[in-house]
């Protein structure tokens, strides 16, 4: 993948969603699921506690995509055009055809399906445009959504980071996921 890819991450559009580069118009509604703590503990972060931490994360990404290094799309709804959530492709390594995909959302529009939806384009585009073999997630064994969202998309549990966070101050698994271009089904 070239870094003008990255430097002109394209949008991605879904029946619903927009996702687009992040923008600093979008620190409030960022901060707004930022700071849910069971978003953040869920999700592997913590929680925000004042909206100039969703400034500076945004200021970081925009500056990671003027450096061509990030696979980071704030997901838009559509309809009343405000970001719901974020998702992204970390770890990308180039060599090796993978990267692993990452999501947070605002728990009003958790249960109708705009991860789901978000993921296949993002995964998409991982597979086409990027030409990756395979992308990975790891998740909080008690995340049942997050767990569900992946296996809605075909990927397989493949094993356990055994008390590999202490996110809520104590050790706890992961379980790691992955779906291979061969098994994607979009």
């Amino acid at each position: 993948m070239s870094t003008d890819l990255l430097k002109n991450l394209p949008d991605l559009q879904t029946p619903r969603l927009l996702l687009r580069k992040l923008r600093m118009e979008d620190a409030a509604d960022m901060f707004e699921y930022a700071q849910d703590a069971e978003i953040g503990a869920s999700g592997l972060w913590l929680p925000y506690t004042e909206l100039q931490q969703s400034a500076d994360d945004i200021a970081e990404t925009i500056r990671a995509y003027e450096a061509g290094k990030a696979l980071d799309w704030a997901v838009e709804h559509r309809a009343d055009r405000k970001m719901i959530g974020r998702i992204n492709l970390g770890h990308y390594h180039r060599g090796d055809q993978r990267a692993d995909l990452g999501y947070a959302y605002n728990r009003r529009y958790w249960g109708q399906g705009y991860a789901t939806e978000a993921a296949r384009a993002v995964i998409d585009f991982a597979f086409g445009s990027l030409g990756l073999n395979r992308v990975g997630a790891v998740v909080l064994p008690d995340n049942i959504g997050s767990i569900t969202v992946l296996t809605r998309l075909g990927f397989q549990q493949e094993g356990v980071q055994r008390q590999f966070t202490q996110i809520r101050g104590r050790p706890e698994d992961l379980l790691c996921f992955s779906l291979l271009r061969a098994e994607w089904q979009p």
